[in-house]
């Protein structure tokens, strides 16, 4: 397992160390944000969950580019290997241009489908208009973001993650209070501060892909604008699953914020806060993930099964010592995290509980991202999808009797996601002990 260990971190380390810093950056920007008012929180958490339910799209999509170029890679086809991700960089761009055009023209249909209060609906479709350009650059980046995980040259994505979060950071300041001089423009200035800095990283990147020498997997323009659709459509035979157990997932949390309005703005911007500080650590084994999914990848590809269970123990390890270190914190100092993000002191004197559920959420959450990922680079996404719509239907359907028949609060809510969670833990890890047993009996 020590090799496994080892090049699990080669490659997780920078994009945790990326995403961690694009994470701190986004707690920064909920702390701004938070500053304002609730309600200005409960907007950009009403906001932000569908935009990125958007974004996820693409980037699910591209995981079965990620599972197939693994495996060429692992059965040494590399030509095959180019094929697919020059197919991918040409089609992917059309989605991410489409989603633009939706969130710049007509963000308030998805919000009012959500039941966003009226009071805040029109932040919520500022803060949208000024998120979407980053939608036209997300097709290029999800593929670029395939390109360095299978290469394993993903030290990039650590520059990439201070640039942006540190422009970002700087942009906030400025934009959200009116400081030296600028429009004090609230949660617009928000959103139009990550737009600015992401397309600024994005760029970053890309310059680094075009001019950098060693990328054995980097198609030439020549073979971009060619490029079949044949391939693309084996990336979404394989990502399609993926993009819909994602979703999937968004659609159950879509509808968890829906029934938390339903209690009050306010249950939505805890909602939006306690989650938000959750993503820190989600995020870090979210990196194991991609690591456990790139690593499965390959070893299927060398038909080598059992290196695929060895991949994803090795990971849990990690992933384990990740959410056992977060509890502790959450326990130990609950009331001075939320008070970053708050003022209101009935949210803060709640504070021990709320942190404390979604720490117990980490454990199966994890363990679902890492047996997950490995089920998928075996090559079977279609399973992770199945738990996922039976997840989805189980938070919908007791959510809605929670909150409308017994007039929960937002405490209930919460341990329904940490059971959500679990019962799916159990099934994905019975899958790949199953997928293990058949591989050994051939």
């Amino acid at each position: 397992m020590k090799k496994y260990i080892k090049s699990i971190l080669a490659i997780a380390v920078p994009i945790m160390l990326s995403n961690l810093i694009s994470q701190l950056q986004m707690v920064i920007d909920r702390i701004f944000i938070g500053r304002l008012s609730i309600e200005s929180m409960s907007a950009v958490g009403n906001a932000s969950t569908p935009i990125w339910t958007s974004m996820n799209v693409i980037f699910s999509l591209t995981t079965g580019a990620t599972i197939l170029v693994s495996q060429a890679y692992g059965a040494k086809e590399i030509d095959r290997a180019k094929q697919i991700l020059s197919s991918v960089l040409k089609y992917n761009n059309v989605l991410g241009v489409a989603m633009f055009l939706f969130w710049l023209i007509c963000p308030q249909v998805a919000f009012r489908l959500m039941g966003v209060d009226e009071s805040i609906i029109g932040m919520s479709v500022e803060y949208a208009k000024f998120f979407s350009p980053i939608f036209v650059l997300s097709g290029l980046g999800a593929s670029i973001s395939c390109l360095l995980q299978v290469s394993q040259k993903t030290k990039i994505m650590v520059w990439y993650g201070i640039s942006r979060s540190l422009i970002n950071i700087l942009l906030d300041y400025l934009l959200i209070f009116g400081n030296f001089g600028f429009p004090a423009m609230g949660v617009k200035g928000a959103a139009l501060a990550t737009t600015i800095a992401e397309l600024i990283g994005d760029l970053i990147v890309l310059l680094y892909v075009l001019f950098t020498k060693d990328l054995p997997f980097r198609p030439s323009f020549a073979s971009i604008l060619p490029a079949k659709a044949s391939y693309y459509g084996q990336t979404v035979k394989y990502g399609a699953p993926t993009a819909l157990e994602d979703f999937a997932w968004n659609f159950g949390n879509l509808y968890l914020i829906v029934m938390l309005n339903k209690i009050s703005v306010t249950a939505a911007g805890i909602h939006s806060i306690i989650f938000g500080v959750e993503l820190i650590a989600v995020v870090l084994v979210g990196s194991m993930g991609t690591a456990t999914l790139t690593l499965s990848g390959y070893e299927t590809g060398k038909k080598n099964v059992r290196g695929v269970w060895d991949v994803v123990m090795s990971a849990s390890f990690l992933s384990a010592v990740i959410a056992i270190l977060n509890l502790l914190l959450f326990v130990l100092i609950p009331r001075p995290i939320l008070s970053l993000f708050t003022t209101d002191e009935k949210v803060l004197l709640a504070a021990p509980v709320y942190l404390f559920i979604v720490g117990l959420d980490l454990f199966p959450k994890s363990g679902n991202i890492i047996f997950g990922s490995g089920i998928r680079g075996y090559g079977e996404p279609s399973w992770m999808l199945k738990t996922q719509l039976f997840g989805t239907a189980f938070v919908v359907t007791l959510s809605t009797l929670m909150v409308m028949v017994f007039h929960m609060g937002i405490v209930e809510i919460f341990c329904l996601v940490v059971c959500d969670e679990t019962v799916r833990f159990i099934l994905n890890s019975r899958k790949l002990r199953k997928i293990r047993k058949e591989a050994e009996q051939i």
